[in-house]
């Protein structure tokens, strides 16, 4: 989604990838000309030598709610662009809201997806979701899907008991950009450079996942030299040395020390909250901005709320008028409305535009 200035820089990226022992491709009909460009790049690799037709294993993504009519003439025209016959995986893009499950389970959409293996046109079928745990649970013991991209992240480790749960059933597991949503980490601060030491937060990061078990981490690669740390860990699976438990303590010890009595600990016992607000989402943000100095990443995301549809949050802490209704509901006992009102202050700023949508 990032090599999309021309053919030839996709084909650079794709060429480096190849080197780097990376053959999963996943891409997007929402990603402005990826898909194009890939398709090209693939036959070029191809025509070079570089790379057989059987070498690639590709993902793409179609988003919930169209008609069956319509679905399968989206599914045709991602393959005419990767000018494949069949792709191994196609997912429902954003299965962000319960709508959007119903629809994959039932009617249009699961006729679309079933049309899609039994035509031989898709391998199998997946999702991705920005939504909430509940959703997803149901979404991975649904049956309905073979594999599932979540947001995992080291900064945010929330979902690691979903994939969890999504490998016990047999599921492939996708972590969305453990770099740039998981805090911007190819451009950390330098208190968050200071508090991993000595591994870079992103080598960090990876293999936070890597150890977990995740099977596939995205990498957002722009330019071929983007994928330097990805070739340096393609084997990298082995459980956390002493150095890496240490670095990750020392990364929650200094996040503690920073935030004292005021730490949110993200258990979700706050909610739900009268007004909406994501209490446990917009106090995370304030965790990282306090905790790690993060004030780039947390104002971009804050910022975001209320203008990226059902792919983010809605309501920003100005929602908070104070009711006290998640006072009681606190094991930490912590002064929400007051810590709302605190992150709403830091935070604010003139939006900026997401990369896509």
């Amino acid at each position: 989604m990032r090599a999309v200035a021309s053919s030839a820089q996709m084909t650079a990226v794709l060429g480096a990838a190849l080197d780097a022992g990376i053959n999963h491709l996943e891409t997007a009909p929402a990603y402005g000309p990826a898909e194009q460009f890939l398709g090209e790049a693939i036959a070029s690799l191809e025509r070079s030598e570089r790379a057989q037709p059987d070498d690639w294993v590709i993902t793409s993504k179609l988003l919930p709610g169209v008609s069956l009519a319509e679905g399968q003439g989206q599914i045709e025209s991602i393959l005419k662009r990767l000018n494949r016959p069949q792709i191994d995986n196609l997912a429902v893009h954003g299965l962000n809201r319960p709508d959007h499950l119903e629809w994959a389970r039932n009617g249009d959409g699961s006729a679309l997806l079933d049309w899609a293996i039994s035509s031989g046109r898709v391998v199998q079928i997946g999702f991705s979701s920005h939504g909430t745990q509940p959703l997803i649970k149901e979404a991975i013991s649904s049956g309905r899907f073979q594999f599932c991209c979540l947001h995992l992240h080291m900064l945010d480790p929330q979902r690691l008991p979903l994939a969890e749960l999504a490998l016990k059933r047999g599921m492939g597991v996708l972590a969305i950009s453990p770099a740039d949503k998981g805090g911007r980490l190819q451009d950390p601060s330098s208190t968050l450079i200071d508090d991993c030491r000595p591994i870079p937060p992103l080598q960090l990061a990876y293999r936070f996942l890597l150890a977990a078990g995740i099977s596939t981490l995205t990498v957002g690669a722009a330019a071929p030299e983007d994928l330097k740390l990805a070739k340096q860990l393609a084997h990298a699976c082995d459980p956390l040395d002493s150095s890496e438990r240490a670095a990750l303590d020392r990364l929650k010890e200094q996040r503690r020390l920073r935030l004292g009595d005021a730490l949110c600990g993200q258990c979700q016992a706050c909610l739900p909250c009268p007004n909406e607000v994501p209490i446990p989402e917009l106090l995370r943000l304030r965790n990282l901005t306090i905790g790690h100095d993060l004030i780039g990443f947390t104002q971009e995301r804050y910022n975001l709320i209320g203008r990226a549809g059902h792919w983010w949050e809605s309501v920003d802490a100005s929602a908070c008028n104070a009711c006290g209704a998640c006072l009681p509901r606190c094991p930490h006992q912590l002064p929400i409305p007051d810590l709302l009102h605190d992150t709403h202050q830091r935070l604010r700023a003139a939006p900026k535009r997401r990369l896509w949508g």
